[in-house]
C-alpha cells in the first residue's frame, strides 16, 4: 500500500474520466493507503477556470469537495515546511505550483501521479 498524491492534471483526468490517466495510475489510485491532493491544485484549477483555459461541470469549490467525498481524498494544505522545502529544491522546474506539489510529496512520503516527466529529477517516485 502506498501514499499517493495526485498532481493537478491527474486530478482533472481522474474526475473527468480522461484516458490520459493510465490504467496503472488508476490501479495505484484505487489501491492507495492514503490518497491525497495538494491545496495548490485547487488554486490552479480555479485560475484555469477563471481564465477560460479549463471547463469543469462544477465550481472549483465543489470540485474540491467532490475529491474528498467521491474519492476519499485528503487535502494536504500548504504550510511553512512545504514552502521552505519547495524553495530549497533545485531549479529544475520553474512552475511554483509543481514545486509545491513535489515538496508536499517529499515531506509526506508520497508517490505522485503525474504526466510531468521532470518530477523524478527531484527524487520523487512517480506514476504516469
Amino acid at each position: 500500500m502506498r501514499r499517493v498524491l495526485c498532481d493537478t492534471c491527474a486530478l482533472i483526468w481522474l474526475a473527468t474520466g480522461d484516458a490520459k490517466l493510465s490504467r496503472v495510475a488508476r490501479n495505484v489510485i484505487r489501491d492507495a493507503e492514503l490518497l491525497c491532493f495538494s491545496s495548490i491544485s485547487i488554486w490552479e484549477i480555479a485560475r484555469k477556470v477563471k481564465a477560460g483555459e479549463l471547463e469543469i461541470p462544477v465550481s472549483p469549490a465543489m470540485f474540491a469537495d467532490m475529491l474528498v467525498k467521491r474519492y476519499g481524498m485528503k487535502e494536504l494544505p500548504l504550510d511553512n515546511a512545504i514552502m521552505l522545502r519547495s524553495s530549497a529544491l533545485p531549479e529544475i522546474h520553474k512552475d511554483p505550483a509543481d514545486r509545491f506539489i513535489i515538496a508536499t510529496a517529499l515531506l509526506n512520503d508520497c508517490v505522485i501521479v503525474t504526466g510531468d516527466r521532470r518530477f523524478p529529477e527531484y527524487g520523487v517516485e512517480t506514476i504516469e
